[in-house]
């Protein structure tokens, strides 16, 4: 279902021109501290746990009190399928990271995102 809602959503996005070098993200992603700036060092497993656990907090019909690092986007958070999406897309921005969809519709979850990204030898 996520695989043809993101092509879907990413089709009708559409983003204000900026000058370039800045970045052009959605505005609940203010309150995310920048991208890393640790080179070619890969990212430590905390440090990728509590940028996810970020990312989620940050997102607006999320409660910041039920994000931990084992909460389901679904189940636990009562977020549908297109939030869902969108956390991804915000978590490819955080990470600098492009997630295969077939990879992005996996991940449902806390666990299944720090692992993917924890694993991802470009996560910056």
């Amino acid at each position: 279902m996520a695989a043809s809602l993101r092509p879907a959503i990413l089709r009708h996005i559409r983003l204000p021109v900026r000058p370039q070098g800045q970045p052009v993200l959605p505005s609940w992603l203010s309150s995310i501290r920048a991208m890393s700036g640790h080179g070619d060092d890969h990212l430590t497993r905390e440090e990728v746990v509590d940028r996810v656990l970020d990312v989620v907090k940050s997102f607006p019909k999320v409660n910041p009190s039920k994000v931990t690092a084992e909460v389901h986007f679904q189940k636990d958070l009562g977020l549908d399928s297109l939030d869902v999406v969108e956390i991804v897309m915000a978590l490819e921005e955080e990470f600098k990271l492009e997630i295969p969809d077939k990879e992005a519709d996996k991940i449902d979850s806390c666990p299944l995102a720090i692992e993917y990204i924890a694993n991802h030898p470009m996560a910056g």
